[in-house]
């Protein structure tokens, strides 16, 4: 009886996702683009970054490419995991969650591009870092695609984070 029970729940929530909810879609994709926006803002590459710029950096063209996907992947993972509860404070947490974090994505551009200061970037980078990681831990028990959508997105802030501290520490 308990496995009878335990499908219709997963036969009712599965009803319940396979409706594009278009406002959350919308509201999810309008934030991480907004956040990109600012953060796109106060980057500049010019000859600072040039001087400053470490040896294992990808070519310029990596990061609107890479950056694009993650946001995108972003978008999406708010959108499944905020779908995928009916729990009020879940979805409040969940929007705190992606706030806090997209605040601190541009934080970390506007740091290291804007004021110029790596060691503040680095400092802050390892935050944004920690932020992924616990949105990655908490939104797995919601919705497992939400967690992993975020993965690549934990890891290219790792390697940002390296060449963060590479200028930072140079």
């Amino acid at each position: 009886m308990a496995k009878v029970n335990r499908l219709k729940k997963e036969i009712k929530k599965n009803k319940r996702n396979s409706k594009i909810n278009i406002p959350i879609l919308i509201l999810s994709f309008l934030l991480v683009i907004i956040t990109a926006t600012i953060g796109s803002s106060v980057t500049v590459i010019d000859e600072w970054y040039d001087s400053v710029r470490p040896s294992i950096t990808p070519p310029s063209i990596a990061f609107p490419i890479v950056w694009t996907i993650l946001f995108f992947m972003m978008g999406l993972s708010m959108y499944f995991a905020w779908t995928n509860t009916n729990k009020k404070k879940e979805k409040i947490k969940i929007f705190l969650l992606f706030g806090i974090n997209y605040i601190l994505n541009v934080l970390w551009s506007f740091l290291f591009f804007g004021i110029r200061k790596p060691i503040y970037a680095f400092y802050e980078i390892i935050v944004l870092w920690i932020s992924i990681l616990v949105m990655v831990i908490y939104l797995r028990k919601i919705d497992k695609k939400a967690s992993w959508l975020l993965v690549p997105y934990l890891l290219w802030v790792s390697f940002a984070s390296l060449l963060t501290g590479l200028v930072a520490f140079a």
